[in-house]
């Protein structure tokens, strides 16, 4: 039966390998014991043994050997009825490909409870997340609160490889504690609790959502906010377990009277998912740049042009200026909103046009600035010495503002430097004809503003959460960019299946912007009335910021230490942020 042989000694009793194996056959064993473990994963899923094939998958040493099975079992699980212990065998999959494929088949099969008929297995810790999450998430015992929700428990239950068991007699479990037990597996502590430097793995958060996706189910609110993340200090790769990871600031959140995610302490807007999502398919683009513009239009421009040469010839008379005013509006009319590079329909472009469109009211006195941002036309009116300008189109827009990235010598650590945004200026002169003719100059006025507004963005992105918004967008655009041009995704063999092009995650649409009131304003200075127009608009390139040769090596080890202080040690298997 075989090439060789040699014997097992115990004692004085000695038995051949071959009459070992014979009597085991003879046992109906003998499969357990010669077959290699891909073989008995195989054999036991035949017989409907899921904890046996389960832990016979697991022992397969390579990871690209080991899927496959366990792709084979997690459709079997949910074809049968189990779907948690289905999912669990899912999220053990450690290619992000693989894991699509098994859940795709599981989908086209039927789904997680698809296959199995009879009844339908009560899933209490969804109704119990929903419960707790949503009324006074707080007061609950999970969190240290003095509320508690417990179920009707039956004598039996099934773990998560699928195998049915029974409780002890006299067994009490209250909802809250299966919910504790079961966050065990999915949680490393309290998201909303403040930390100093907060870590979220983007491949493992690809995971959860993912496998909620193949429930029908969407990310929860602990997800869509980044576990709370507030600004992005740190890209983290770690090759050895395949993670990217964010870190920064982070704490609790709530929705503001907009409707924004923001810090509890500070009302600063947090990071969002949906917005990375946005970012990495722009990044991962043939395209990767993307933002907005917000134009007047060139009809409006001259027929603005002509009613300001009809006024400007005389002196406006009491009771004519309301009329010239109303003239001048309605002749500009409204301004184009132009989105480009992402769907012009999701959160993230509503942000870059609300951002945009407010930094020009403030820049032309129609909002509030703070203290040390001054209007264009109220600098005018400070000007000495200067004549009023005639009408003419500014133009301020939105671009990154980064000192520089910083890294580690190897390249798997990153520190985003600077505040991130800025506002850059041009004059454009005015045809008759309503045409915008580019300088590629500012004057002094128009580079003053922007200048003032880039100093104090901090005090404007406190005031306006806008601002801040817009920054975080930034931050993950350049992180999308980090992540592409040092192919951290090629080296972690992360395909972004769920969150890059072509994937599966559904951003939430809204109605695309298209136009707005136009931002024109006026002032009179010496006798005349001087009207100035604005454009512009945001533009995201963090290609340059983010090119190997831009990239700046750390050469005092910091950034080193604090990736090996976040390396993700003994985590829970499911987890996919800590501290």
């Amino acid at each position: 039966m075989f090439p060789f042989r040699c014997m097992l000694r115990r004692g004085a009793t000695s038995l051949s390998v071959g009459m070992f194996c014979f009597a085991l056959l003879a046992a109906g064993v003998w499969r357990t014991c010669a077959a290699q473990p891909a073989d008995q994963a195989q054999a036991h899923l035949q017989a409907g043994e899921f904890g046996p094939a389960l832990a016979a998958a697991q022992a397969i040493g390579d990871p690209a050997q080991r899927d496959a099975p366990l792709g084979d079992i997690a459709a079997a699980q949910a074809a049968a009825g189990a779907g948690q212990g289905s999912l669990g065998t899912a999220a053990s999959i450690s290619s992000d490909l693989a894991r699509k494929t098994a859940l795709d088949r599981i989908a086209a099969e039927g789904g997680f409870y698809g296959g199995g008929g009879g009844g339908v297995t009560a899933d209490f810790t969804s109704l119990i997340d929903l419960m707790t999450t949503t009324v006074s998430p707080t007061s609950w015992d999970a969190l240290g609160g003095p509320g508690s929700v417990k179920e009707f428990v039956g004598g039996v239950y099934v773990d998560p490889t699928g195998l049915l068991k029974k409780f002890a007699p006299g067994t009490d479990r209250s909802l809250a504690l299966a919910r504790r037990d079961a966050g065990v597996a999915h949680s490393t502590g309290n998201a909303r609790r403040a930390s100093s430097l907060r870590k979220v793995s983007l491949t493992r958060l690809e995971r959860e959502v993912q496998l909620l996706h193949a429930q029908g189910r969407g990310p929860n609110e602990t997800m869509l906010a980044l576990a709370g993340l507030q600004r992005i200090k740190y890209v983290f790769f770690y090759p050895e377990t395949g993670d990217i990871v964010l870190a920064g600031p982070a704490g609790d959140w709530r929705p503001d009277l907009e409707g924004r995610l923001v810090d509890v302490e500070k009302g600063r807007p947090v990071l969002q998912l949906d917005d990375l999502v946005v970012v990495l398919r722009s990044a991962f683009s043939d395209d990767p740049v993307f933002g907005c513009s917000i134009t007047p239009t060139r009809e409006g421009l001259a027929a603005a042009q002509a009613v300001n040469d009809k006024y400007s010839g005389q002196p406006l008379r009491a009771g004519q200026r309301g009329k010239w005013l109303k003239d001048l509006r309605g002749a500009v009319g409204e301004q184009t909103i132009d989105v480009f590079g992402i769907d012009p329909r999701t959160r993230t472009a509503r942000v870059l046009v609300e951002a945009d469109y407010r930094m020009k009211l403030v820049g032309m006195g129609l909002e509030e600035g703070s203290v040390g941002v001054t209007s264009y036309l109220d600098s005018i009116e400070v000007a000495k010495g200067e004549g009023p300008p005639s009408m003419s189109v500014l133009r301020w827009w939105f671009t990154l503002n980064y000192d520089a990235l910083q890294a580690t010598p190897e390249r798997d650590a990153f520190e985003l430097r600077g505040q991130g945004v800025r506002v850059k200026s041009e004059n454009e002169h005015l045809t008759d004809r309503g045409e915008r003719v580019h300088t590629g100059k500012s004057d002094e006025l128009t580079a003053r503003f922007a200048e003032s507004f880039t100093k104090h963005f901090e005090h404007l992105a406190a005031k306006y959460p806008v601002y801040a918004d817009l920054r975080n967008i930034f931050d993950l655009a350049l992180v999308a960019a980090v992540v592409r041009s040092h192919d951290l995704a090629g080296q972690g063999d992360w395909h972004l299946t769920h969150f890059g092009p072509g994937g599966d995650y559904e951003v939430p649409l809204g109605v695309a912007p298209a136009k707005v009131d136009s931002v024109i304003n006026h002032r009179v200075i010496g006798g005349r009335h001087v009207v100035a127009g604005v454009s512009g608009g945001v533009r995201v390139d963090p290609r340059t910021v983010a090119a190997a040769q831009a990239v700046k090596t750390d050469e005092y080890g910091l950034v080193s230490a604090d990736r090996r202080g976040s390396t993700p040690q003994a985590l829970p298997r499911r987890a996919w942020w800590w501290d």
